[in-house]
């Protein structure tokens, strides 16, 4: 017979006060989300800048890859949802001091701007939209009308003289998008700042960090989707810029925590040797910003690097530091 003395419930899961509630719906929103911001950033960057006509993909494809990001974004949120028939509760109500509030009415509106951005460019984007396009043409059959050529026209009079306003007016919609993106930048790090009992997210570098990163994995997602090298190149040097950057951010939020309380050094410890040491500082830091930064600056100095390396590597490194981050707080926590 086996005996065993029992001295403590300890070892019974779930024991302690437990928080993980959030799974892979939550960091797949944060990434794509972030990613939303980068490109729709450097859309607006562009035009306001008067440089649309070197960074067309940017401008014209940018923010339809973007648009498709907040939908799948939101879809994941709602999957995450426990009562999913109350969502909509959440566009009904503006609470200024909550983050979520901040960010639901974000998302409206800059998901709203971005078609009106995609609109505009429906013409130059898609000369053979309405024409050769099979399934487009059917799709929008009742609202297109065919010209001569490859060209196309909008069959009804209200909606040419829309997009008429909106392209005259596609500077202040450029400056709008500017700061909406901006905004859901850093919103993406502010929804988890705000919470006082998680010492992990509560720092004030995580709105900034998680904006620096969704602009370095738009950067990242344009260096692929263009055909031109020039663009290529200028993305290239605009991500090793935001990858300095954020490894800054990176560095001085670790010497932050382990130059605050006691709970804020046992955070740190989780990535200092704990067991998220492997983990964040492989697939993060050496996979998603280090070795990117090496071969960005190799190719600026002529050296002939497949762009799909570097590319890839960022969106690796952003989608895992979401996930990361997202549970590695779920799990640090104040002990009373």
């Amino acid at each position: 017979m086996r005996e065993e003395l029992i001295t403590s419930g300890r070892m019974n899961p779930y024991i302690d006060p437990h928080l993980a509630v959030w799974e892979w719906q939550i960091p797949l929103y944060l990434f794509l989300g972030g990613l939303a911001a980068g490109l729709l950033f450097f859309a607006a960057y562009f035009v306001i800048t008067g440089k649309e006509e070197k960074y067309q993909t940017t401008v014209q494809y940018g923010p339809i890859v973007a648009f498709f990001a907040i939908v799948i974004g939101l879809l994941a949120l709602l999957a995450d949802l426990k009562h999913l028939a109350y969502f909509w509760q959440l566009f009904m109500t503006i609470r200024i001091v909550s983050p979520m509030s901040w960010g639901a009415w974000t998302l409206t509106v800059i998901t709203f701007v971005a078609l009106v951005w995609i609109f505009t460019y429906l013409k130059s984007g898609f000369p053979k939209f309405g024409c050769k396009v099979s399934f487009m043409r059917s799709l929008f059959k009742i609202a297109i009308k065919e010209t001569d050529g490859n060209k196309w026209e909008w069959k009804y009079e209200w909606i040419q003289k829309f997009e008429t306003y909106a392209q005259e007016k596609r500077k202040s919609w450029a400056w709008l998008l500017l700061v909406l993106a901006v905004i859901l930048g850093v919103y993406t790090g502010i929804l988890l700042s705000a919470f006082n009992a998680r010492p992990l997210w509560n720092t004030a570098i995580l709105g900034p960090l998680f904006l620096t990163s969704g602009l370095s994995t738009g950067a990242a997602l344009l260096m692929l989707m263009t055909k031109d090298h020039q663009e290529k190149i200028s993305y290239s040097r605009i991500d090793l810029m935001l990858i300095v950057v954020e490894l800054f951010f990176i560095t001085h939020m670790f010497m932050g925590f382990l130059a605050s309380s006691q709970v804020k050094v046992e955070a740190a410890h989780y990535f200092l040797g704990g067991e998220f040491t492997v983990t964040f500082w492989i697939n993060v830091v050496i996979l998603g910003l280090i070795i990117p930064a090496i071969l960005e600056a190799l190719e600026l100095l002529k050296f002939k690097i497949p762009v799909v390396v570097p590319g890839l590597l960022i969106l690796w490194g952003g989608l895992m530091f979401r996930f990361i981050m997202v549970e590695a707080g779920q799990l640090i926590r104040y002990l009373y």
